[in-house]
């Protein structure tokens, strides 16, 4: 099992822009320093607490200052941009950074990105934007020759190649395009279907142990009814953490500091909006107001000291069956710099490499899954 981070990037609302950018790019510095595999940066448009309309940008100045880690936005929502432009600007992307970047792709799940761009969200149209925009991409990366794409939501014309004014068309540095990360939040996931469809990389956020194993439920049947064979190393799972010298400590600065304060003011307050509260329940009888930032500690979070954090770790693998690499979310803990780049180190130096050997697919004792839990 390897590490890395997913970056929303959460900030709180009063963070100025450029200081909440600086925090972003400290903490992928100290990932590629700490040996944290990849980041993902996510997308969105209308979100205060979620600030992050051109995640390629953080990429490309991440770029200068890493030498290792890989570097993904998590994901571009697909619906919301013109997948011809898309695809030259990952395209273009890939190659400054030179094997470091992947691709993640979305459809949005923000009501309110998608009134901006005039989507219906509510019919599913976003869903259908997605994979038509994923077709058009692919088959701008694979073409050598003109083509003409008429779609239900965009149409594309690929022109013949001329030396003077059209052309070479730009292809991706990785061929023939850098590794696609699907995201996927809702219980059996309709886009990691897609991504199952596609061969691509599954990336689970994680609310409770049935919402996530049913992504991969969902992720592998639609890859094996398209002939392909799921692998287990390709899937990731984000989850919050936060690590400490001990348990009290831990639970402290994740209950006081901005793990606490962001799902207080904006995650919990949303999903309750969406009626996702359910969805972070390990009983289904639990009432809602008793999911608090303590259930989550106890329950949904990676929160402790390493040795706490490492059984948690153990008991996600031997629920969900295991994936190749965990993802910590990252917060905004600028006020308390020392701490979150303690709790770091800790799940790098202390933490991983005490589940490092976990095996996707197979059991701490070394026993295999069933069949269709191929990987």
């Amino acid at each position: 099992m390897d590490i890395g981070l997913f970056m929303m990037p959460g900030h709180p609302p009063e963070r100025e822009i450029y200081a909440g950018i600086e925090w972003d790019l400290q903490q992928l510095g100290w990932a590629d320093d700490l040996g944290f595999t990849e980041a993902w940066i996510g997308e969105h448009f209308t979100v205060g607490w979620e600030p992050c309309p051109a995640p390629d940008i953080v990429i490309a100045q991440a770029l200068r200052e890493t030498k290792r880690i890989k570097l993904a936005p998590g994901a571009h929502l697909l619906p919301y941009h013109h997948p011809a432009e898309l695809a030259h600007r990952v395209a273009f992307l890939d190659h400054l950074a030179q094997g470091r970047y992947m691709l993640g792709a979305g459809a949005g799940a923000y009501m309110s990105d998608a009134a901006l761009f005039g989507v219906d969200i509510a019919a599913g149209q976003n869903k259908e934007m997605f994979r038509e925009a994923l077709d058009i991409m692919v088959r701008i990366w694979e073409s050598d020759g003109p083509f003409e794409y008429k779609g239900k939501f965009w149409n594309c014309s690929m022109p013949a190649f001329d030396e003077l004014m059209a052309g070479p068309f730009l292809k991706p540095f990785q061929k023939p395009y850098p590794p696609i990360g699907i995201t996927g939040l809702s219980p059996g996931s309709s886009t990691l279907a897609v991504g199952g469809e596609y061969g691509m990389l599954p990336v689970s956020l994680y609310l409770n142990p049935d919402q996530v194993t049913s992504h991969w439920k969902s992720y592998s049947d639609a890859a094996i009814a398209a002939g392909r064979t799921p692998d287990r190393r390709d899937w990731r799972i984000a989850r919050e953490f936060f690590v400490a010298e001990t348990d009290e400590e831990a639970r402290r600065l994740a209950r006081e500091g901005m793990l606490g304060r962001a799902n207080a003011e904006f995650v919990l307050p949303s999903f309750k909006r969406w009626g996702f509260v359910k969805h972070l329940k390990n009983d289904p009888d639990m009432h809602d107001d008793d999911v608090t930032i303590d259930y989550l500690i106890d329950n949904v979070w990676l929160v402790g000291s390493p040795e706490t954090v490492v059984q948690k770790i153990v008991e996600q693998h031997e629920v969900t069956g295991g994936a190749g690499t965990l993802l910590g979310f990252t917060w905004d803990y600028l006020d308390e710099p020392d701490a979150w780049r303690q709790s770091m180190e800790l799940m790098a130096k202390e933490v991983m490499p005490r589940v490092k050997d976990l095996v996707p697919g197979q059991s701490p004792s070394g026993a295999t899954d069933q069949p269709q839990m191929v990987g």
